[in-house]
């Protein structure tokens, strides 16, 4: 069982908090382990260093060239990540950021793949891995939501012109999305007053980056994850507790300052 958020250290972010306008939260599968959701390994999860039934590696069996030469295994494990995600929904941490739009200019950017800040009600959000609910057929321009894969056939092909369909993420191998990339560039140009990472290991760069640049800049920067990271030498504040946990001490702190 995590310890509860230190108090002290609560108190401390939550009077940074009060002199910021501007917040950015990057988050990672941590965030929605309080949903019950598996902290994936990259996109995989689930499977840690094991192999699958194919004896690929999860890297290979989720990557965008097997997608191409042989759907079904793709589409077999994306299946099983998307069923671990059946029937949970956001948590406090994921509302909390939300509501606070009403306070702060708040700008998500999350790792996660399960729509969790979307349905929260995040708008300012930057979904760096896409969403596994979001559909695009690889031919024509149809695109749809579904919210689980118990209605498709295995794997899908589009309803209009029979071509493969696929996720809305980037699997092993694709490239990053731009209009994603450039999102976040513009929003890194204006300028932050308070950066939060949240459930993420920070091993991709331009999930580190932003927290290290903050921190060189002497932006105030706030770390909510169990363990240590790759990040946890630059930041100013370090909460050892949960998302759901450590954001609702904060948002007390904050509402009881008032």
């Amino acid at each position: 069982m995590l310890n509860p958020p230190d108090p002290a250290i609560v108190a401390r972010i939550a009077e940074t908090l009060r002199r910021a306008r501007r917040l950015l939260f990057i988050t990672g599968a941590g965030i929605s382990a309080d949903s019950g959701l598996p902290t994936y390994r990259g996109i995989g999860g689930l499977y840690n260093d094991q192999a699958t039934e194919e004896n690929f590696s999860i890297e290979t069996a989720l990557s965008g060239s097997m997608l191409e030469a042989n759907p079904a295994i793709t589409w077999k494990y994306l299946h099983q990540i998307e069923n671990s995600c059946r029937g949970a929904r956001f948590n406090d941490a994921h509302a909390i950021i939300a509501e606070w739009q009403d306070r702060f200019e708040v700008c998500v950017l999350t790792q996660n793949i399960d729509g969790f800040h979307r349905d929260a009600g995040s708008r300012n959000l930057i979904e760096m891995h896409g969403d596994i609910h979001d559909l695009l057929c690889t031919r024509c321009d149809y695109a749809a939501t579904v919210p689980d894969y118990s209605e498709l056939d295995m794997p899908p092909s589009c309803p209009r012109c029979h071509a493969r369909v696929r996720p809305r993420v980037v699997l092993f191998g694709e490239v990053l999305p731009s209009g994603a990339i450039q999102h976040l560039y513009r929003e890194l140009d204006q300028g932050f007053d308070l950066v939060f990472s949240i459930g993420t290991t920070s091993v991709f760069p331009y999930i580190a980056g932003p927290v290290v640049q903050a921190s060189q800049m002497g932006v105030p920067t706030v770390e909510i994850n169990p363990t240590d990271t790759n990040v946890t030498r630059f930041v100013d504040y370090k909460l050892a507790s949960s998302a759901a946990a450590s954001l609702r001490a904060i948002r007390e702190a904050l509402l009881n300052a008032a």
